[in-house]
């Protein structure tokens, strides 16, 4: 059994798990400024441990196509009182950061235990600081930054060429002292890339999973790629799409699903395990 070291949890990987989405931020994609206030932001994380989250990912920094600039300290300023309130919720916290500053200040508060980092660690000092710590980091792939990443990405064979980053960032980290049973990997979906891109992406997260050597964590939720294949264009109108593509990536091997929509998520990912288990007796 794959057991993900989250910092003070052992998260057991033998089923899917859900991480719910705190966005505190006044522009993200799909839920921009509703929960900016730290007494709303708690509430809403009660809310998704209620409706069945693992983890709960918190992050102060907008990274969706076009995003506009965030100062480190605003984005401190956003998640560390929310971390502070939440630090004995009883499952893991992850922080959403790209940003060694925001890493650090985070974890003195003791209250995070995974690092979820759309830079893979790139920053500066920051696989040495993860090193020093008991917390788990999930390496994700992108092409450009927020401000540029939509603008005609372009891939040489996109599934090799993420799977080739992942697992030179999962080498890295291990390098430096990261036990594997601390490393995710997530392809990054919509972060430069075309809908074909993110298509082959999703349907090669087996060979994903082989090539960089660590769990997957995927995040399709109401993502653009789901509008353009079913032509909603409200964000939080694409829960059909949202679970669907949730379910095909616990399918194909994804260990974790980054979610808005904990409780659909996890009723539907209960049927489908009920199915899994009793096809194995």
């Amino acid at each position: 059994m794959t057991v993900l070291q989250c910092g003070r949890f052992s998260l057991a990987l033998d089923r899917p798990r859900v991480m719910g989405i705190l966005n505190i931020t006044p522009d993200s994609f799909s839920d921009g400024g509703r929960f900016l206030v730290p007494d709303e932001a708690v509430r809403q994380a009660e809310r998704l441990i209620g409706e069945g989250a693992d983890i709960l990912d918190v992050g102060g920094e907008s990274t969706r196509p076009n995003a506009p600039y965030v100062s480190p300290q605003e984005e401190m300023d956003r998640v560390l009182p929310v971390l502070e309130r939440l630090a004995e919720v009883g499952i893991p916290l992850s922080l959403d950061t790209r940003r060694t500053q925001v890493m650090r200040a985070a974890l003195a508060t003791g209250a995070v235990d995974l690092i979820n980092d759309v830079s893979a660690l790139e920053d500066e000092g920051a696989v040495a600081l993860v090193s020093a710590s008991p917390v788990a980091v999930c390496l994700m792939h992108k092409q450009g930054n927020p401000d540029t990443m939509q603008q005609q990405p372009h891939y040489t064979d996109v599934v090799e060429d993420v799977g080739a980053y992942l697992a030179s960032r999962v080498s890295v980290c291990r390098n430096a002292g990261i036990a594997s049973a601390r490393l995710l990997g997530d392809p990054g979906f919509g972060f430069g890339k075309t809908l074909a891109h993110n298509l082959a992406l999703l349907r090669a997260l087996p060979r994903l999973a082989q090539q960089c050597g660590v769990p997957l964590l995927v995040g399709l939720s109401r993502k653009s790629m789901l509008g353009a294949l079913t032509g909603e264009t409200v964000p939080a109108e694409r829960l059909g799409a949202s679970v669907a593509a949730a379910l095909e990536s616990v399918r194909r091997g994804a260990r974790i699903v980054r979610v808005h929509d904990v409780k659909a998520t996890r009723q539907a990912l209960t049927i489908w395990q009920a199915l899994a288990d009793n096809e194995q007796k």
